[in-house]
């Protein structure tokens, strides 16, 4: 039998307290590798791994692609990327890795001298393309509608292996 989903809406990871807890409290209820967190597409469970990349990589992919300009002023700009409410809070940092594979993935690398934020905290950001590459503002592949951050974090679900 597959993956079934038992919580929606899990919403944020948060820092790592808050996983811990949250993830002793699933192996506790479910069992110690019975969980796993993920996203259903297209009516299918799929692991938060693989919407990493079907999911979280392709819409930056399909930025960059529908806006070349600001990855080309990222590269000019930047010599290096950071998440300042992931430092700040101890919170999963997915989008610079993302940027940095997407990078690297089509042998790129950053020319700049500057360390650029990649999103905000407290209202604060190194430069304007930090907040247009926030996921706040980054659009999900094949939803316009929708922001990265918002799917990411309203789709997010909890499912447990049922043999």
């Amino acid at each position: 039998m597959p993956w079934k989903v038992v919580e929606r809406r899990i919403g944020r990871a948060g820092g790592v307290k808050e996983r811990t807890a949250r993830q002793r409290e699933w192996n506790k209820k479910y069992g110690d590798g019975s969980w796993a967190i993920g996203y259903i597409i297209d009516g299918d469970f799929i692991l938060q791994e693989d919407a990493l990349e079907t999911i979280y990589y392709k819409s930056y992919e399909e930025h960059f692609a529908n806006h070349s300009e600001d990855l080309e002023e990222l590269i000019q700009l930047a010599k290096e990327l950071r998440n300042p409410h992931s430092e700040a809070t101890t919170g999963v940092d997915l989008q610079v890795a993302t940027i940095t594979e997407y990078l690297k993935r089509n042998n790129l690398s950053l020319q700049g001298k500057e360390r650029v934020d990649i999103g905000s905290w407290n209202g604060q950001a190194s430069h304007p393309i930090s907040i247009r590459l926030s996921p706040l503002h980054i659009k999900v592949t094949g939803d316009p509608k929708t922001t990265l951050e918002k799917f990411w974090q309203d789709r997010k679900c909890l499912a447990i292996w049922e043999d």
